[in-house]
């Protein structure tokens, strides 16, 4: 895939269009459905970048869809009890996920101006669910998700956080979005029931299905969707994801109606027309944060080890997310550098921020943008479609669920298949790029861990660039990277050293 610069500045020239987008080359006239002139398309620079506002408004709603299911899934990762017992409640939760996911990627889209949609990152509930609370209050492990973003902010506002993503190779940088690619694509088959934990003993650690076998409608319903998207996109038909999402639904509420389905079988989202449309927000856990109470809570150490795992957590899922959705919508420019990306970067870090501001947890990226990217979003105009989305939510929550898993599977699936086209620009002969890039992207869908791919891949290359002697290629911070890395994959013995559960 060609890779050129996007234009940020009046008199740079267009770049080209995104691959199988429909788009026109530069000095084409703008794709149908734009406004050449229009509000709009100046303030995003719609036509510049080959898209349309049709183009925009489709690939927000898509998107929407495709990570809907934070809205269920995020109250159930901080669903548990904190040090003290208490439990949050999870309509309140429901709420703030959608209170802050409205105002980050809103922000994202009018101020970065990239098809970046953000919410509670999983990853950071993850960690503030199961190892945070397990040492403070709610208010207080919100205080560290403060603080990590303040961290992160930090390395923004100096400049350090381009410099690192700028800093890494353009093999890796190839293969993280592969890598994201084949992550995203297990993500879905494991939400699809595709691929499960096998739970007999001596067995596989995967398997097909539940026991070597593909069983139940819903997986039915996640089958018949990819090949309904596939298919269009075959034939080339605008909005091929969206289309086949909108498709899947009503399909699954059909199945739904006539055959008797357990709602526990559909996972997280239930194809059922809600008993209410319409509900009131409860901003009850707004502000409800305190900033520095977790170190008094579980002792110096112990917090500092937590807010090191969070930034972590953060700042490097973020990086390879950004970094592989960029790469898709072919806005970077041949040494992989995307124009406008510290503005992109202080959004994602004041995520941090708000989600603690909200009791959401930290607000990041959402590799789930890439299905927008997929449906031809390729401005911020799709950020806010999906923003304003999320802040029809506060008012919808009842609907929330009508996306099954399986659907929004379909779609992870086949954005998937679509970002490991990247492996064929990988120089798979220079040993130097081969191996960093074969551990980046197998690492990441099998430990289901972006940053542990990330890790492995940045210390590889810099280690075996050393072993030829090649020095002058890796440059100061690979080298800060790397032992940033080895810190991160010694964290357990670490923590046992320094006497930290």
């Amino acid at each position: 895939m060609a890779q050129t610069s996007v234009p940020t500045e009046p008199g740079e020239n267009p770049p080209n269009p995104p691959r199988g987008s429909g788009a026109s080359r530069a000095g084409d006239p703008p794709p149908a459905g734009s406004s050449g002139s229009g509000a709009l398309d100046t303030y995003f620079r719609i036509s510049a970048r080959g898209s349309s506002v049709g183009r925009e408004l489709r690939g927000g709603l898509t998107t929407f869809m495709a990570m809907a299911y934070i809205l269920l899934l995020n109250p159930i990762l901080l669903g548990g009890k904190d040090v003290k017992g208490h439990q949050l409640d999870p309509a309140q939760i429901t709420t703030m996920t959608a209170l802050a996911a409205f105002i980050t990627t809103v922000a994202m889209g009018l101020i970065g101006n990239v098809p970046l949609a953000l919410a509670a990152g999983l990853s950071v509930a993850g960690v503030v669910g199961n190892q945070v609370a397990a040492e403070m209050t709610w208010p207080q492990a919100m205080g560290l998700c403060v603080i990590y973003g303040l961290i992160i902010m930090l390395m923004v506002v100096s400049g350090l956080r381009e410099r690192i993503m700028n800093a890494i190779p353009m093999a890796l940088k190839h293969a993280i979005t592969i890598g994201i690619g084949l992550f995203i694509a297990m993500i879905g088959l494991n939400k699809a029931g595709v691929v499960t934990e096998n739970a007999a003993p001596g067995g596989p650690p995967v398997t097909l299905g539940p026991a070597g076998e593909l069983a139940g409608w819903p997986v039915l319903v996640f089958a018949v969707t990819v090949l309904v998207i596939f298919m269009l996109m075959a034939r080339d038909i605008r909005g091929a994801i969206l289309i086949g999402l909108v498709f899947g639904t009503v399909l699954a509420m059909v199945v739904n109606a006539i055959v008797d389905i357990s709602d526990k079988t559909w996972g997280g989202g239930v194809p059922n027309l809600p008993d209410k449309v319409v509900d009131a927000p409860d901003f009850g856990l707004f502000g409800e944060v305190s900033v520095f109470g977790g170190f008094a809570e579980a002792g110096g150490i112990t917090a500092s080890v937590l807010v090191f795992t969070l930034v972590f957590a953060g700042f490097f899922d973020a990086m390879a997310t950004i970094i592989g959705i960029g790469t898709e919508a072919e806005l970077v420019d041949d040494e992989g550098r995307m124009p406008g990306l510290s503005k992109a970067l202080a959004i994602d870090g004041a995520g941090g921020i708000v989600g603690g501001v909200t009791s959401s947890s930290g607000q990041t990226v959402f590799i789930e943008s890439a299905t927008g990217v997929g449906d031809g979003a390729r401005t911020g105009l799709s950020s806010v479609v999906t923003g304003a989305i999320f802040g029809l939510m506060l008012f919808f929550t009842p609907i929330a669920g009508v996306v099954p898993d399986q659907v929004a599977a379909a779609a992870l699936v086949v954005i998937g298949s679509m970002m490991i086209t990247q492996v064929k620009h990988i120089d798979w002969d220079d040993k130097a790029a081969a191996i960093p890039a074969f551990l980046t992207i197998v690492l990441m869908p099998f430990t289901y861990s972006i940053t542990a791919g990330v890790a492995a891949g940045v210390i590889a290359y810099t280690l075996i660039r050393a072993a030829q002697g090649r020095f002058r290629d890796i440059g100061p911070l690979m080298w800060i990277l790397t032992l940033a890395f080895l810190v991160f994959f010694a964290l357990h013995p670490i923590k046992e050293w320094l006497g930290v559960s």
